[in-house]
């Protein structure tokens, strides 16, 4: 006999939550019984949570890398803020019949043309925040924020609206809270942005999104701390319990996290809302460095011995070249593990010692400070960065460790202000990360009918020609005629590196100092040598590199600069002959093969003119490991030449970060399948709980009629349940939202499974209010409806016209998620 598996959903526009017993035995079962209670049914139940929820709030946290050569990227980035701001505020209107853009409206709040509706309603309430790759050195020597132009080396992961990183000036922000607030109703208290291009004097600030936010963009600058900690960063503003103030060294020379940075929790407690749909996105062109702050692990970025002279670490054992995983790897500065007895595990390593019996040290062309943040247990036996498992935790857990290794809620699914209105708490399904890094955009293109990557034209899973990123999911599929999925591509297996078949398949995403070869698995173009300048297409050349001081690219592209006044972007050339001139310019070495420089008029290479990145493993891995909820970009844009067409600087990425919020933020897509009728409903309770100021004169009486009904008595155990659960909501007002039903050509049930249209109406013109079921996989009504849907969950919970849950409100959804076949008992 098979279980009967109810699904359990609390949607806020909003949040997920188990529902109580109660609710269980609303639906005729018993809770928790062991024995067969109804026939055909029996009665051991299980409650789990919709994979997706919707929600009319927004909090977008952009991290970006502010270290040397970050600039340009800044300023591409700065440009598609116009992409990413009216994709989500002010969208356009689509036809109804051919689903093509006809117009977009001057404001948010203005009506689409007749026979025409939005591609998502207009969201009116987000946060914009920012934060930086800078966390200063981690205990170290390295990154002092202290002195002339350095403090930006340490920006602590505080909100940044400065005009730039060398001076002290700030810019206007939402209540000078270090954040844009855009509220075009004017809802908030007070009041937030209502301008999108230009002020208009129509709020109380003298600001507008587009503009303040692109000159935030560029204030980030570039002359932040080498050793990015990207992860980390948006780690501590957004979910470490316990920020320090500072970071010290005690008498022994270890970590000693010093106080509690309360402008981080200040700062955190106004930006995250505990409901809203948290999107995170990252802009890197290195990998990241994200340093453990605990023993001695700040070694990784320490320049200097006590007596002033260059600081090496000690060599790795031999076995870890090979085999890093191995017990016996471990630094030759290290004892190694012990036996019971106290006995050494590991054999000598004779590679340890130098001739006269010393600990072997690396030196300068083997450990370059530079080059700290690579391949780290191969060459020193130690990883001193913390594990992608944090952050991949930090993103889906409902818990997480304080500084002091304390088990405490993750300030992500908490309510940060308990005495506000607000009592509803996202979950993991409303968090998004999106990273545009180093990786060549050919890996990740979708491709066209020739097989080809192309941002323009490439074909999604329907095979509809719509060009950009894969998604998450597309990445998971095997590249056609291969073996091997997109993220074996780019990634492969990181935890078993060095290993060959767990390498990443393009030869571009390895890191190495040594030119590399190999082909590229999707352009056949194989990587060029030192020899050949420019003859890959992806990242120009391998370069020499005699001071072993720098890295091979994933991917370079031409050097832009874009004029302040007027918008407009050109080519740019950094004349690097003279050292000093620009931070971080790469051609200064006269007699370089580096494929970002060109010949000066003085004959030498030193004119720099392309831009470069290099393999984002570790962004890369933690966005492959949240599934659908990951957005992957690459940070070398295919074209820079042509700001109108779709595939121009980092609107691709903008996109696909679109992509999955919109139906995040606009529909409720299901990876559960809910088993339907023969008329195409399904067994779900949905009751629809708020808490208003008067319940007998206002909000309640909205039960009757509009999409709503009474709770009837037979569920009044539901609503005893969702009160008995959630105490501190204080809900007192409840209201079932009915399913619809008639599926024939022209009943109600028909029109909301097959109209796409936003509301849709019968033959007569009469509304359609309630809810229904649409599964593409199962054939359960139109496919167009679920389009937006990552490829493992085209299903959702459809409301329509008045059915539609009222901002503020919390919805509970129990389904039946599996139908049970045998006999038994009835329920007591």
């Amino acid at each position: 006999m098979k279980t009967k598996n109810l699904v359990s959903s609390r949607l806020s526009r909003a949040s997920l939550g188990v529902l109580a017993c109660g609710v269980i035995a609303a639906l005729g079962a018993s809770c928790g019984s062991t024995q067969d209670c109804q026939p055909g049914v029996s009665s051991k139940l299980v409650s789990g949570k919709l994979t997706q929820s919707s929600t009319r709030r927004v909090d977008l946290l952009l991290t970006i890398d502010n270290s040397r050569s970050m600039a340009d990227k800044q300023q591409i980035l700065a440009l598609a803020v116009p992409d990413l701001v009216r994709g989500l505020v002010n969208p356009p209107c689509i036809d109804h019949n051919t689903g093509l853009v006809v117009a977009t409206p001057a404001s948010p709040l203005d009506a689409c043309p007749t026979g025409a509706e939005r591609k998502i309603d207009p969201l009116t309430d987000i946060h914009v925040g920012i934060v930086s790759s800078s966390l200063g050195g981690h205990g170290s020597d390295a990154c002092a924020s202290s002195g002339a132009g350095k403090s930006s080396n340490n920006d602590q992961a505080h909100l940044l609206y400065r005009k730039d990183p060398t001076t002290t000036q700030k810019l206007e922000t939402y209540q000078n809270l270090g954040f844009l607030a855009w509220d075009p109703e004017q809802k908030l208290s007070p009041p937030g942005e209502v301008d999108i291009d230009a002020d208009t004097g129509a709020d109380p600030n003298s600001i507008a999104l587009v503009p303040q936010l692109r000159d935030m963009v560029l204030g980030v600058g570039q002359i932040g701390c080498g050793y990015e900690a990207t992860l980390e960063s948006w780690y501590r503003f957004l979910v470490d319990p316990s920020p320090a103030e500072s970071v010290e060294l005690d008498a022994d020379q270890k970590v000693k996290l010093v106080g509690v940075d309360t402008v981080l929790l200040d700062q955190r407690k106004s930006f995250l809302r505990p409901d809203s749909l948290l999107a995170i996105l990252m802009l890197s062109d290195e990998n990241d460095c994200s340093i453990r702050e605990s023993g001695q692990f700040y070694f990784a970025a320490q320049q200097k011995t006590e007596d002033g002279s260059p600081f090496h670490l000690p060599k790795a054992r031999a076995i870890c070249d090979t085999d890093p995983n191995n017990e016996c790897c471990f630094s030759c500065g290290q004892s190694g593990p012990k036996n019971e007895d106290g006995s050494l595990k590991c054999d000598a390593d004779p590679t340890c010692k130098t001739p006269d019996g010393k600990t072997a040290y690396l030196d300068e062309s083997t450990d370059n400070i530079n080059l700290r943040c690579f391949n780290q247990k191969r060459r020193f036996g130690i990883d001193f960065l913390y594990s992608i498992d944090r952050y991949t935790k930090a993103l889906r857990d409902s818990t997480v460790a304080d500084r002091n290794g304390q088990v405490v809620p993750n300030p992500l699914f908490s309510d940060l202000d308990p005495s506000d209105s607000n009592a509803n708490v996202r979950t993991s399904s409303m968090v998004m990360l999106a990273a545009i890094t180093g990786v060549p955009w050919q890996d990740i293109a979708r491709t066209n009918a020739n097989g080809q990557p192309d941002l323009k034209a490439g074909l999604n899973i329907y095979g509809s020609p719509v060009g950009g990123f894969k998604s998450a999911y597309e990445m998971d599929d095997p590249l056609p005629g291969t073996d091997f999925t997109g993220w074996d591509l780019v990634l492969g297996d990181p935890d078993s590196y060095p290993a060959a078949d767990a390498l990443p398949k393009d030869p571009l995403m390895l890191e190495s100092v040594e030119p590399r070869t190999g082909t590229n698995p999707i352009t056949g173009e194989a990587l060029a040598p030192p020899s050949s300048p420019l003859a890959n297409k992806i990242n120009g050349n391998e370069w020499t590199i005699p001071k072993r001081d720098d890295l091979q690219y994933a991917c370079i592209f031409p050097l832009v600069k874009v004029d302040p006044a007027t918008g407009a972007i050109g080519p740019d050339t950094r004349d690097c002959s003279v050292p000093g001139t620009y931070a971080g310019c790469d051609c200064e070495d006269k007699t370089n093969d580096n494929p970002l420089c060109q010949q000066a008029a003085s004959g030498a290479p030193t004119d720099q003119v392309r831009a470069k990145a290099y393999p984002g493993l570790r962004e890369l891995a933690v966005v492959r490991s949240l599934g659908g909820q990951g957005i992957v970009g690459s940070v070398c844009p295919a074209q820079v030449n042509k700001p109108e067409d779709i595939d121009f600087g980092y609107r691709p990425a903008i996109a696909a970060l679109l992509d999955r919020l919109v139906p995040a933020a606009d529909t409720q897509c299901l990876q559960l399948t809910l088993p339907t009728d023969e008329s195409g409903q399904v067994e779900c309770l949905i009751i629809e709980a708020q808490r208003v100021e008067n319940a007998q004169i206002s909000g309640c009486n909205a039960c009757d009629g509009g999409g709503r009904t009474i709770v009837s008595n037979q569920h009044q155990g539901a609503v005893d349940g969702i009160t008995e659960d959630n105490p501190s909501a204080a809900y007192n007002c409840f209201c079932e939202i009915p399913q619809l039903s008639d599926s024939t050509p022209g009943g109600a049930l028909y029109a909301c499974q097959n109209d796409p249209a936003k509301n849709p109406v019968l033959a007569d013109g009469t509304p359609v209010d309630g809810y229904c079921y649409v599964d593409a996989d199962a054939n359960v009504g139109n496919p167009e409806i679920v389009e937006k849907c990552g490829v493992s969950e085209r299903r959702l919970i459809r409301f329509v016209g008045e059915g539609e849950p009222e901002n503020g409100s919390t919805v509970f959804i129990t389904c039946v998620v599996e139908k049970a076949n045998g006999s038994g008992a009835a329920c007591p």
